[in-house]
């Protein structure tokens, strides 16, 4: 278990020297840091919006890594399997606009066909797309008082993220894929935001899960947070964070990743089941990457702040597996 303050108020990120401030470490139930990055150097900021209906699985990616920016658009159709995937790398990100506060401002990338451009706002965000086959324009509203998780993990004081976890976000728009129109809206389409800001390790891996289903939903982490006192771990009910503060056991099977995953801990036990695998690797030697994606459904159980049993039976999202040298 960890003992992880809650904050309140605003704060930034940095120091004037561009340390960590140890103030900016905890977490939170909205965006309050100002990510004030400074110099050039194992800096990484990405926006990465995950939007999950019945018929489709699409997947935005926004990032600079200083060196590089690397985008992408993907689109699963859950009903063929078919992946229409489009990553461009772009040197030194040049061209690629991210706010210093989550919720705030626009993020705009493009690169050899590919462009997203994503425009925030207090009551919610904009999200537009394109690639080849593929044309995104989406809304996800903020409803008032609703929740995420912001969390500062402290590796160091010079290697530290910034990350805002929202899952299970309302979403409606309209997706063009293959030249054929699909609305994207109801109870069972949700989007989720992973935004990230900090200055990383060379070398890191990272779990990830995210489920939602109406008036529920899950986030998970592991590996990259071991013994750094903060986990990136909550439930939400009804749009209420429940943070779960401790470390949780991951099982699952390198060998064959669409097995069932585990995940487990006190306050939340949960069995991921895959239907399908989205995997990517790079290797360029200094920079690699290996990411193994799997879509699919959750059951299980967490528990609430006050120890209510909240069954997860029927959540829809994704476990991950990312390594990188980076």
């Amino acid at each position: 278990m960890t003992d992880e303050p809650e904050l309140t108020s605003s704060v930034e990120l940095c120091l004037d020297n561009g340390r960590l401030n140890p103030a900016a470490v905890g977490w939170t139930r909205r965006p309050l840091h100002t990510a004030n990055l400074r110099g050039w150097g194992r800096a990484k900021r990405w926006e990465y919006w995950g939007i999950v209906t019945p018929d489709h699985i699409v997947g935005l990616v926004a990032s600079s890594l200083d060196y590089a920016g690397i985008h992408g658009v993907y689109v699963l159709d859950r009903a063929t399997g078919e992946e229409t995937s489009t990553d461009v790398v772009v040197p030194a990100a040049r061209g690629a606009v991210f706010p210093a506060r989550s919720g705030e401002g626009e993020i705009s990338v493009r690169g050899r066909g590919l462009s997203l451009r994503i425009s925030q706002r207090p009551d919610g965000t904009r999200i537009r797309a394109t690639a080849p086959d593929v044309r995104l324009d989406v809304e996800v509203p903020l409803p008032r008082g609703r929740e995420s998780l912001g969390v500062v993990v402290p590796w160091s004081g010079r290697r530290f993220q910034y990350t805002v976890k929202d899952v299970g976000r309302p979403v409606h728009g309209t997706l063009e894929l293959h030249g054929r129109a699909h609305d994207i809206g109801g109870p069972d389409a949700f989007a989720v935001l992973d935004h990230g800001r900090g200055k990383w390790p060379y070398s890191i891996t990272w779990n990830w899960a995210a489920g939602a289903a109406p008036g529920r939903a899950i986030q998970l982490g592991g590996a990259w947070t071991d013994g750094t006192g903060v986990t990136e771990n909550a439930l939400f009910v009804d749009g209420r964070l429940h943070k779960i503060g401790e470390e949780l056991r991951w099982s699952y099977d390198r060998s064959d990743w669409l097995r069932p995953w585990h995940i487990g801990g006190e306050r939340v036990e949960v069995e991921f089941r895959p239907f399908h695998e989205k995997a990517a690797r790079t290797n360029l030697g200094i920079v690699a990457n290996e990411t193994h994606q799997c879509f699919g459904r959750f059951s299980g159980w967490a528990l609430t702040d006050d120890g209510h049993k909240t069954d997860l039976d029927g959540l829809v999202g994704w476990a991950e597996e990312a390594r990188n040298r980076w």
